[in-house]
């Protein structure tokens, strides 16, 4: 099976016969054809759902969203890429040289602790100051190494995990390449909506809920305390199941924090200082419940062992040092989203943006939006990118826009939409 799927034999979406009747043809033990598919579904070259069977999967868990994306040909504005402002980010050469010459520029040993001990430190005394619960701390390479990691050291292949959608396309990808299930739960501006998580758990099966909790990508939504109050209500009801919270927006969001953790048996928070210091800066700090860390932190001593120490050194250098202004990142960021936010409302065009530098706008026609963006000037995300099954729409991201651009883009996204049906974000 695994041959025709590569060859094209096997066409993405295809249904596969039911498992005794294989076995029948075939030969062999139902129990031979049960194991195949089962080994099938770990590596992602299918998917099964419940009494609709088994199919080959719509594309492999290799081919990542990301390739889901429009090239900006020569001449054409890109509002797509997700990027922060370079113009925004430090220079990181000075941190590199101070944690070069830590020490008296001792070199790291093996057998030496993975993590530096002033950015555990500093780590603990923003995440005290924020309201994360008390917890070990360790450090990955970037938010998606933790999530990964974390999801590893609890679930089994086949396991259910509640992901937000309209999402961050690299979780949708993550998922099933783990060998587990994705159960979409929808999102608005105050983040995912607590009536879909207590369904992905209850009917869903979903033994662990990843939620962002700031800056969503692709919708900019930020999880409000009302909101946070109502999730910690249900996930309190379903205290065996696994809550990770994203906080790469740490930083360079506007707005308050609400942490879920601790409120179930098994948690873990990660922030990433990739937005706001650099996307090649892979350091993202976290925490969780003891045995949560502990898991992950002997995954990663028997993988790369630890992040660079001079990678951590360079984060507290830039963080002792004041190299980035966030009150002033997040503003400039935040008079970027609103004034598009604004200037589409204007125009009878529906965004959304809560925080973080990126404008999620609903449409009706999803190709048609992105082509008619190009013809105009413009290369936006599409949607598929981020969704699994909410309704279409595309992603533009702020950070490259100055004030002349918002009047211009807000105008190419309104021709360029059309009428939308109603509830078309959830």
């Amino acid at each position: 099976m695994e041959r025709g799927v590569g060859s094209g034999s096997l066409r993405p979406g295809q249904v596969l016969p039911p498992m005794r009747e294989l076995a029948a043809e075939l030969g062999v033990n139902p129990n031979t054809v049960a194991a195949a598919y089962r080994t099938l579904r770990e590596r992602g070259v299918i998917e099964t759902a419940g009494r609709r069977g088994s199919r080959v999967r719509p594309r492999p868990v290799t081919t990542s969203r990301d390739a889901v994306r429009i090239e900006a040909p020569e001449g054409v504005r890109d509002v797509g890429t997700g990027n922060p402002d370079p113009a925004l980010l430090p220079a990181l050469g000075p941190a590199l040289a101070a944690a070069a010459h830590h020490d008296g520029g001792r070199p790291v040993m093996y057998g030496e602790p993975p993590l530096d001990g002033d950015l555990a430190r500093l780590v603990r005394a923003a995440m005290d100051a924020d309201g994360v619960p008390a917890g070990p701390v360790g450090v990955a390479s970037g938010a998606l190494d933790v999530i990964e990691r974390v999801l590893a050291a609890h679930l089994r292949p086949g396991d259910a995990v509640a992901v937000e959608d309209p999402g961050w396309g690299s979780v949708f990808d993550l998922v099933p390449a783990l060998g587990l299930r994705a159960v979409p739960v929808g999102v608005d501006d105050e983040g995912p909506l607590a009536g879909d998580v207590e369904r992905a758990i209850r009917d869903g099966g979903a033994r662990a809920v990843i939620v962002t909790a700031r800056a969503q990508n692709p919708t900019g939504a930020a999880v409000g305390a009302e909101r946070a109050e109502r999730l910690r209500e249900v996930l309190g009801r379903h205290r065996d199941v696994l809550v990770v919270e994203d906080d790469h927006g740490h930083g360079f969001a506007d707005v308050p924090l609400h942490p879920l953790g601790g409120v179930t048996d098994r948690w873990a928070f990660v922030r990433s200082v990739a937005k706001a210091y650099g996307p090649d800066l892979r350091v993202a700090p976290f925490t969780g419940d003891a045995v949560t860390v502990d898991r992950v932190l002997g995954r990663l001593r028997l993988g790369p062992g630890w992040v660079s120490r001079i990678l951590q050194r360079a984060v507290v250098h830039l963080w002792e040092t004041g190299a980035v202004d966030r009150a002033a990142v997040a503003r400039a960021y935040a008079e970027r989203r609103d004034a598009l936010v604004r200037a589409l409302g204007e125009r009878g065009v529906e965004a959304h943006g809560r925080s973080g530098m990126n404008v999620w706008v609903p449409v009706a026609d999803e190709t048609g939006a992105v082509t008619r963006m190009l013809q105009a000037g413009w290369a936006v995300a599409p949607g598929a990118r981020f969704r699994l099954a909410s309704p279409p729409g595309v992603r533009l991201t702020v950070s490259g826009l100055t004030a002349a651009d918002i009047e211009p883009l807000a105008a190419a996204v309104a021709a360029a939409t059309g009428p939308v049906p109603a509830r078309s974000y959830r």
